[in-house]
């Protein structure tokens, strides 16, 4: 029985998870009072850290899931964990009122485009990202399937 470790290219958006999550994670462990983030008090650091704290986890763990194959049940189920966070992240940042004291300049502003609204957008993408990787790699999981049967 010989079954060939297939690679999809898409598997890149466990890198990009990584992209987008490892600054602030980065950032929240070593220096969680220069983020710029409104009214941080006590309380708030400590929550930024443990959130960094998972974070940097969810990213150790998308670096190992990264060169595993894709018909693994692990890689799999991580993915479909990723596209809840980052979908469930998306919609709360692109509902929260602005916390973020930084512009992007006044036609941004007039289009409704800030920090916020872009962060959620990049949540959004990565959570469509990875719905894309578990719908291409499913026959990965199935011709794995049909050789063990």
């Amino acid at each position: 029985m010989s079954v060939v470790a297939a690679r999809s290219p898409l598997s890149a958006v466990f890198l990009l998870h990584i992209a987008l999550e490892a600054p602030l994670a980065l950032q929240a462990f070593w220096s969680p009072q220069s983020l710029p983030f409104l009214q941080m008090n006590n309380t708030t650091v400590v929550m930024l850290k443990l959130y960094a704290a998972l974070v940097t986890g969810s990213c150790i763990t998308a670096f190992l899931a990264y060169p595993l194959p894709e018909f693994l049940p692990g890689k799999r189920a991580l993915a479909i964990g990723f596209c809840v966070y980052h979908s469930v992240v998306s919609t709360i940042l692109l509902q929260t009122p602005r916390f973020i004291p930084h512009t992007l300049g006044p036609f941004f502003e007039s289009v409704n485009l800030t920090p916020e609204v872009l962060w959620g957008t990049f949540h959004g993408l990565l959570g469509l990202g990875m719905v894309v990787w578990w719908q291409a790699t499913l026959q990965y999981a199935a011709a794995v399937r049909g050789v063990a049967q």
